[in-house]
């Protein structure tokens, strides 16, 4: 009896200096030591690390590279040159021209000399006329309408760069935080790997000193195997999960760095305030459908003004030459000039303007509608991320509870197996109780964390000036 007692004691002592030397260390600030993943890294071939970034350096990299940033970057410069294009009709248009014609047979014209006609030959064999034409617009429906769209068009275009922006910054935040839940899990495997390989050291030598029969090496064992092959998953997983985060940033695939996060810092964000209420002008699809509606206002009112004149002037430069002579054609030049105003007056168009200012019209009624659809989308939406927001935090407090409950019966057990009053199924079972309580604890936090980005995007307080 004082045998077992004293190999008990011993083996106590061994378990709880191994637990030490293998238990994850972990520095301040998500920094980590001695292979534990709060700090991953992604390296192509034999590449060494250029970088180390945070969130932050990951959302900005995103809007610098992102290839849907840079396309909506390019359509808002396309709209803002259709802008100066539209202004240019306001500029005077100058052109030039020139041309040659040389007759084979001259004209004929008829005179009437003391009662006789008399058909006489007019004109040069030769022709030349450069020619420099000037013309300004001085009033125009379609160039007020076209600079007026412009404006509108340059605005939608800002306002959908910044959309582009915002969805980029929620889907990287979401990638970055969805790498770090695989790399925590990874750290839940591994210590619990840790405790599993020093169970089955702990019944081996149980066993072969007689305490304990086989079955308990044999089950702690397998516990083992199957946590390894856990461990060995989630290894891979977050591989992918990077290749996402990669992806989303614009980041190319041979690029290298490391992502490195701030614990303290990351529970803190974790809160939101669920008392602010919704506000739909704050939502960008919200301001590009108000932009749009003033689009299709300035549409009617262009077709309803259809019925103005258009005016312009002109002026005509002629620098005429003509020979019979080839040879003596530009010696001597006959130029002419002209000055006038053109008005241009609608009068009847079969009806098209009348259609069309009642199709305009029916379009901005259905652009209502898209108003009201939208409210109805955008209300769901936040209602939906608010519910999922609050139910992750109830869920997440009470699984830290859970954890701390957990490691408590876990160690209870151990120790009481250690002496003899437990089986070692018991030992399985509060291990698996502990893993499970981390793993649900690790996804409860990164689900809150999601869910607040996205009530935060449902209620228009991402920021695209970052």
């Amino acid at each position: 009896m004082y045998h077992r007692l004293v190999l008990s004691f011993l083996l106590l002592i061994h378990t709880a200096v191994n637990a030490v030397a293998q238990a994850p260390k972990r520095s301040e600030g998500g920094q980590v030591t001695e292979g534990t993943p709060t700090e991953a890294t992604f390296v192509s071939g034999n590449a060494e690390i250029q970088e180390s970034m945070t969130l932050e350096d990951c959302v900005r990299f995103a809007l610098k590279n992102q290839p849907a940033v840079h396309k909506a970057q390019i359509d808002e410069a396309i709209a803002g040159k259709n802008k100066s294009i539209a202004s240019s009709s306001w500029m005077p248009q100058v052109s030039g021209s020139a041309n040659f014609q040389h007759y084979f047979q001259l004209r004929t014209a008829v005179s009437n000399f003391g009662g006789t006609q008399t058909l006489l030959s007019s004109g040069a064999y030769n022709y030349s006329l450069p020619q420099l034409t000037a013309t300004q617009s001085l009033f125009s429906n379609d160039v007020l309408y076209a600079i007026k769209a412009a404006k509108l068009i340059v605005r939608q275009s800002k306002e959908t760069t910044k959309a582009t922006k915002i969805a980029v910054i929620s889907e990287v935040t979401k990638a970055f935080y969805g790498l770090l839940l695989s790399m925590e899990q990874i750290a839940v495997y591994k210590e619990d790997t840790g405790r599993l390989r020093k169970n089955q050291q702990d019944a081996y030598h149980r066993y072969m000193s007689g305490i304990a029969d086989k079955v308990d090496y044999k089950q702690a064992s397998i516990s083992l195997n199957n946590a390894v092959s856990r461990l060995k998953s989630a290894s891979e997983t977050v591989q992918s999960k990077f290749a996402l985060l990669k992806q989303l940033m614009g980041c190319p695939f041979d690029k290298t760095f490391t992502v490195r996060f701030d614990t303290a810092r990351l529970m803190q964000e974790i809160y939101a305030d669920t008392l602010k209420g919704l506000q739909f002008e704050k939502r960008i699809e919200y301001q590009i459908l108000q932009t749009e509606k003033k689009i299709r206002r300035e549409n009617t009112n262009y077709y309803s003004t259809g019925f103005l004149p258009s005016l312009s002037g002109f002026y005509n430069y002629v620098h005429e030459y003509q020979n019979n002579k080839f040879s003596d054609l530009y010696n001597r030049a006959y130029p002419y000039s002209s000055f006038g105003l053109q008005l241009n007056i609608p009068v009847f168009s079969g009806f098209k303007r009348i259609e069309e200012v009642r199709k305009s019209r029916l379009q901005e009624q259905r652009t209502d509608w898209d108003e009201v659809n939208l409210k109805l989308a955008i209300y769901t939406e936040y209602q939906t991320a608010l519910s999922e927001y609050k139910t992750n935090l109830f869920y997440l407090r009470s699984q830290s509870e859970n954890v701390a409950m957990a490691r408590e019966v876990y160690n209870i057990v151990k120790l009481q197996y250690s002496e003899g009053i437990k089986a070692y199924l018991d030992v399985i079972v509060a291990e698996s109780d502990l893993q499970t309580s981390e793993i649900n604890y690790l996804n409860a936090l990164f689900n809150l964390l999601e869910s607040k980005i996205n009530l935060e995007r449902s209620m228009g307080d991402i920021s695209a000036d970052i």
